[in-house]
Parts: structure tokens; sequence; C-alpha cells
């Protein structure tokens, strides 16, 4: 006779079989991180650590942006489950950037803004980066340009500059995250906006906007009469 099977199998199940039928609305937040991390840790009941990774990095957002050192410190967690974890955001990012790149930028807005959302919002650290664009306002570029600490990274108005002229770049918007979730942009953000706004328009280089990310949302320093 087979041995019966554990008490998680049966509960793997029904969770496979809501997701196969109702699609990802069937199953709660910490559901669909048990469940992907069935696929990585199979012979294991799921659920406490689903819901652990959750507590730990405040939901769905910061647990998918988390960097795997950081999901490999939960105890429970190694290299195999981590990396499931950063393949499903690898993939929506991956759909978001074709949403983002399909069409003029200005005329693509919103899927713009979810896709650096995505990627940015839930970080723990500032990173800066510059989108590059040609003359129809295509995406030909999206390049980070630093990685900094909670509070602050670094931005210099030559490099961003250089980089736009090796690139050929009709235009640039600049993006930031404010790890704090507040999108508002601070005294220093609106001087280094002018900065780079005044050096590209020198060489015929546009700013066309600067950009910054927060959970709580985002900040367009155009849309505010900043730049």
């Amino acid at each position: 006779m087979s041995a019966p099977l554990p008490d998680h199998a049966g509960h793997r199940a029904r969770l496979r079989q809501r997701l196969i039928e109702q699609g990802g609305d069937g199953l709660l937040d910490y559901e669909l991180v048990e469940y992907l991390l069935t696929l990585a840790i199979p012979r294991r009941d799921t659920k406490p650590l689903a819901k652990a990774l959750l507590a730990e990095f405040g939901g769905l957002g910061g647990l998918f942006s988390a960097d795997a050192a950081a999901l490999m410190r939960i105890p429970g967690m190694g290299e195999t489950s981590a990396a499931a974890i950063k393949i499903v955001q690898a993939a929506a990012l991956r759909l978001l950037q074709v949403e983002a790149k399909a069409q003029p930028v200005l005329a693509s807005w919103q899927a713009l803004i979810d896709y650096l959302h995505a990627d940015m919002a839930h970080r723990g650290t500032e990173r800066v980066r510059v989108l590059h664009l040609n003359t129809r306002n295509m995406l030909i570029r999206d390049e980070v340009m630093s990685d900094g600490s909670i509070d602050e990274a670094a931005v210099y108005v030559r490099e961003v500059i250089r980089r736009a002229i090796d690139l050929g770049s009709a235009a640039i918007i600049l993006v930031h995250n404010h790890p704090s979730g507040d999108p508002s942009p601070s005294r220093a953000d609106i001087d280094i906006t002018r900065k780079v706004a005044e050096a590209g328009r020198r060489l015929n280089i546009a700013l066309h906007d600067h950009i910054i990310i927060g959970a709580n949302g985002h900040s367009s320093l155009r849309a505010m009469g900043l730049l």
C-alpha cells in the first residue's frame, strides 16, 4: 500500500484547482505566495513561510521587490525559493516594460508609471534611473545611474548629459524613488532637475520630466510646474 498523502497535499490540490478555475483573484495574497513556494519546496507546508514573508516585507510589493540576499535571511528560504520569488518579479517587469516600449512614452504615460512603480516603489534604498528617448519619444534605453542609501542617491549632471550624448538621445526622463513612500519632491530634487534641464537645453537634449516614485504614488515635477 502506498503511504497516505500529507495533510498539506490536499490543501495544495485545492489551491491549484481554485487558481485554475478562478485565476489569481481566487487566492488571497498569502495563498499566491504559498502556492508559488510549493513549486520550489514541494515536500513542505509552505503556508507559514508565505505568511512570514509577507509580514517581514510588508505585502506582495515589498516581497517581490526584496533582493535575494534579504529573502534568504528568512528562516526556511534558500536559493531555490528566493529564485522563485525573483523570477515572478522579473516576468512581471518584463511584461510591463514591453507595454511601456510599445508606443511613444508620452502617449503611454500610465504604462510607464505602472512599470516604474512595480520596479521602484518598494525598494528599501534610493535608485536613480534615466530613460532615454529618440526624436519620436520612443524609449531607446532605460539605465540605472546609481543606487544609494535609504535617503539619497547621487545624480551627476555631467554624467547624465554625457550618456545622453553617447546614446544620441533627443530627450530624457529622470526617475528616482523615495523609500519613505512619500513621492513629494525635496529641495534637492528640484535643484538637480533644473540643473539637468539647463545643461540639456544647451545641447538640444530635452528633459521631459523628473518622476519620483513612492509606495504612496508618484510625483511629476513637470505636472507640478517645477520644470
